[in-house]
């Protein structure tokens, strides 16, 4: 097992972090900070990290919330819910494994191994299906762990095409995409774009599929229905996050 307390002695301005026990904050200048705390059976440590911004009661919360919750990352990328920190909105923590972070890698692989990155997160922001594949593009490209001003990142995967632009996706399966971009490519499904199509999926394993018609959009997938100009921005929210923008 190894000794928490003895490996991270070497890292730049290591101290204890005050109000949890068991736990350890550095800094990394110019901009990077850390904060590890070791779990209930000292098997693993749970770490957070921050860039630019430190808030040590949120990185406090999220710790202890993670040790409290037992949050192993058994999987690629698990959320435990019911976590609130005021005046911050995120509603879950969420957890990786070694294999998809990359702290302490190259500078100390016993450390690495050992640690559990963790975050505060948004619910829509996590599947629960993520392969590794999924997870690492998620967290290193589009979830900003270390920015804990951020806004959700809603889970969103997408496949389109549009006969009138040219445009499209590359493939038959669905990639990572943000709203904003859902939202651009229906916008531009016109009414003479026959074959035309966006398709999406949503962090519950929803599908569904629209194509324009007369001026508006036609949707399958629980249910049929239609979705007007005026109300499409609510419409994709509360599809994609459940989320007014």
């Amino acid at each position: 097992m190894i000794d928490f307390e003895k490996a991270v002695v070497g890292l730049p301005q290591a101290e204890r972090f005050p109000g949890l026990s068991g736990a350890w904050r550095w800094f990394r200048a110019p901009r990077w900070y850390g904060a590890l705390a070791v779990s209930e059976d000292g098997r693993i440590a749970f770490e957070m990290r921050g860039l630019d911004v430190f808030d040590e009661d949120l990185v406090r919360a999220v710790l202890a919330f993670a040790r409290t919750e037992r949050l192993f990352a058994d999987r690629p990328l698990v959320t435990a819910s019911g976590f609130r920190h005021e005046p911050f909105d995120f509603d879950v923590v969420a957890a990786c494994p070694p294999d998809v972070h990359t702290y302490h890698q190259g500078e100390n692989e016993t450390l690495h191994a050992a640690v559990t990155a963790v975050f505060p997160a948004y619910a829509c922001e996590c599947s629960g299906s993520e392969n590794m594949e999924d997870a690492k593009y998620r967290f290193t490209h589009m979830l900003q762990p270390t920015v804990l001003t951020r806004r959700p990142v809603p889970f969103l995967k997408m496949r389109f095409e549009n006969t009138r632009t040219g445009g499209g996706s590359i493939g038959p399966k669905r990639g990572f995409t943000t709203l904003d971009v859902l939202r651009r490519e229906l916008r531009e499904l016109g009414a003479d774009a026959p074959g035309s199509f966006v398709e999406f999926e949503n962090s519950h394993g929803e599908v569904r599929r629209i194509e324009p018609l007369n001026g508006a959009w036609a949707v399958t997938g629980a249910s049929v229905e239609t979705v007007r100009p005026e109300n499409l921005d609510e419409w994709v929210n509360a599809q994609v996050c459940d989320l007014i923008e």
